[in-house]
């Protein structure tokens, strides 16, 4: 066989002959194909940025409703036309009965027929409460994106929470790649019916060339997306209405968080009840600026405001007043003892930042007959006659370090001593068990105030007006949460902010026995059994856009860690709250903080 024949013609004339223009063709095909396979795998590995803001999960809002303390879970809504669930978390000793709930669209919009039903009830439904603590739900129907209000009554007082529900936008990146290949895809099945059918293979180059430009746009879109900055969240960053909810892009405009905003104003309506009777506190928030009615704020820490009250005997009270219209709030109190209450607000503006606003007023409450009082997170005494002094039980008495009971529980507190300007930790063994409930997203909370005169912080009947006055007022997180069954200790979380800004982050304390006992030295934890330590902080983070855990997850503790670093020496209340088997707990302290140099 001769290996340098040349090669025979199958047929007649050309056909058997490969033609220039076909085999220029088929290179174009295969390089083409091989430029689809890199770029298409390139455009994988990107991540497109999403519109969809329900990756915020559930919105949790703690309402004190009447005589009920509340948690709402609104559940996040997954396609529209859709349910909304509501749960409704009750605590031990809430009281049996029916709530009514309502849906009601409250956003303005261009289109006049979509904004027509702004205001109005689009769906009802009851929720009817049991007399032991648990979930019990009902569920909305929801037509359209937008903001909206879940309207609750309870047969007396009617409390209006906002939320927002986000539609489904595709961002202009992800329509860039969708596009891009979408046309690539077209194309190369063109380039393929060019090569197949026409002679001349320049002709392939055109729709091939189309197919290089339309891969680069995907994937160009798809490679910048990650670092495009994702619009403004309405209701989170920017007002909430019908349009820019459906389509965050529709009305892009940058965002501006102005952390030196000014402060609301907080004002007290009159409160007429006189000691152990229950009264109405309606509160009004104004822009400290303009003077204008501030309804702009927004769930923090799961709820719309956190009001802190702190009786002359040292009581504590941490509400969540319900709003009942734009800017104004309330909520239902029983007082029991006669004297000054200081009062305190925390919450967060839109582009705010979260605020702490303590009443420039206080309370004043005059005396009342002979009564029991019940005291908000789990604590009560008897209230003396007329004219006597209050009578303080031995669970609201501040104690330092060392083992005490709560409503039956054992409450270890241990801490080195703390020293103005240094950091200190303080744990709180609540319980033997980790069946700790994570209370507004927290498995404990710590309030300081302070510093405070030795005779005040210790007296029994001017603990109100001393801290209407007093510098520091922080309300601190210890954030983490060990699921194991092992102690969480030093969760390690950011300091918090000092002086009279809210401490939000891990905040720390330990406290003395009582006033003579804390002149001498202070407790260092000996023989609790327990050395500083990382707890777990995957307990309570949502994880791939899921919600965090709620009260219905009894797994954490039994340790609650903290750590605070106090701006000044002298002498500090402290009150620890962590929930435990549907009931908050508040545990009293008194500490003293030695001045920087070890000097006492």
């Amino acid at each position: 066989m001769n290996d340098n024949a040349p090669p025979t013609s199958v047929g007649s004339g050309s056909t058997g002959r490969i033609h220039p223009g076909t085999s220029c063709a088929a290179r174009v095909v295969r390089v083409v194909a091989a430029v689809l396979c890199a770029l298409g795998l390139s455009a994988v590995a990107a991540s497109p940025a999403r519109a969809d803001p329900t990756a915020g999960g559930d919105l949790q809002v703690a309402q004190t409703l009447g005589d009920r303390d509340l948690t709402f879970m609104l559940r996040r809504v997954t396609g529209l036309p859709g349910p909304l669930h509501v749960d409704v978390l009750t605590h031990r000793g809430t009281a049996a009965g029916t709530l009514r709930l309502g849906a009601v669209p409250t956003g303005v919009s261009a289109d006049r027929v979509e904004g027509s039903s702004a205001g109005t009830t689009t769906s009802r439904a009851s929720v009817r409460l049991g007399g032991t603590p648990g979930s019990y739900g009902a569920a909305l129907d929801i037509d359209r994106a937008g903001p909206w209000e879940l309207v609750v009554d309870d047969g007396s007082r009617t409390a209006r929470i906002p939320f927002v529900v986000p539609g489904q936008a595709t961002s202009p990146p992800e329509l860039a790649v969708f596009g891009g290949f979408v046309t690539a895809g077209v194309l190369i099945l063109v380039t393929l019916f060019v090569a197949v059918r026409v002679r001349r293979g320049a002709w392939v180059l055109l729709p091939a060339g189309g197919v290089v430009a339309a891969l680069a746009v995907a994937v160009t879109a798809a490679l910048l997306s990650a670092s495009l900055p994702p619009p403004p969240q309405p209701g989170g960053q920017v007002d909430a209405t019908n349009d820019n909810v459906t389509d965050p892009y529709a009305v892009v405009r940058p965002v501006t968080n102005d952390y030196s905003r000014p402060p609301v104003s907080l004002e007290l309506g009159s409160y007429p009840a006189t000691a152990g009777e229950r009264g109405t506190l309606r509160l009004s928030v104004t822009d400290g600026a303009t003077g204008l009615p501030a309804d702009d704020l927004v769930v923090h820490d799961g709820a719309l405001m956190h009001l802190l009250v702190i009786g002359p005997t040292g009581e504590l009270w941490h509400l969540h007043p319900i709003r009942t219209a734009p800017a104004t709030y309330e909520v239902r109190l029983r007082l029991p003892a006669a004297g000054h209450y200081a009062v305190s607000a925390e919450f967060a503006r839109l582009g705010g930042g979260v605020q702490q606003v303590r009443s420039a007023t206080g309370l004043t409450v005059a005396d009342g007959p002979a009564h029991n009082g019940s005291a908000r997170g789990g604590s009560s005494h008897s209230g003396s006659a007329r004219g006597g002094a209050p009578a303080l039980p031995a669970e609201l008495t501040p104690q330092g370090p060392g083992t005490r009971t709560i409503e039956g529980v054992p409450v270890r507190l241990s801490a080195p001593s703390p020293t103005a300007g240094e950091a200190s930790t303080l744990t709180a063994r609540i319980g033997d068990t980790p069946t700790l409930q994570p209370w507004l997203g927290m498995v404990g909370h710590m309030i300081v105030v302070g510093p405070l005169d030795k005779a005040d912080a210790t007296s029994p009947t001017r603990m109100g007006q001393a801290a209407q006055g007093a510098p520091v007022w922080a309300h601190a997180h210890s954030m983490g949460g060990d699921m194991s069954g092992h102690s969480a200790h030093d969760m390690r979380a950011a300091p918090a902010h000092d002086a009279d800004a809210m401490g939000h982050g891990d905040a720390g304390g330990m406290e003395h026995g009582d006033a003579d006992a804390m002149e001498d030295g202070h407790e260092t934890g000996k023989g609790d059994g327990h050395g500083a330590g990382t707890g777990s902080m995957s307990g309570l983070m949502p994880l791939n856009g899921d919600s965090p855990a709620d009260e219905t997850v009894a797994a954490y503790g039994p340790d609650a860690s903290f750590v605070y670093t106090f701006s000044r020496p002298g002498y500090y209340r402290v009150w620890i709250q962590a929930e435990r088997d549907s009931a908050v707990l508040t545990v009293p302290y008194l500490l003293r903080v030695s001045p920087a140099g070890g000097a006492r």
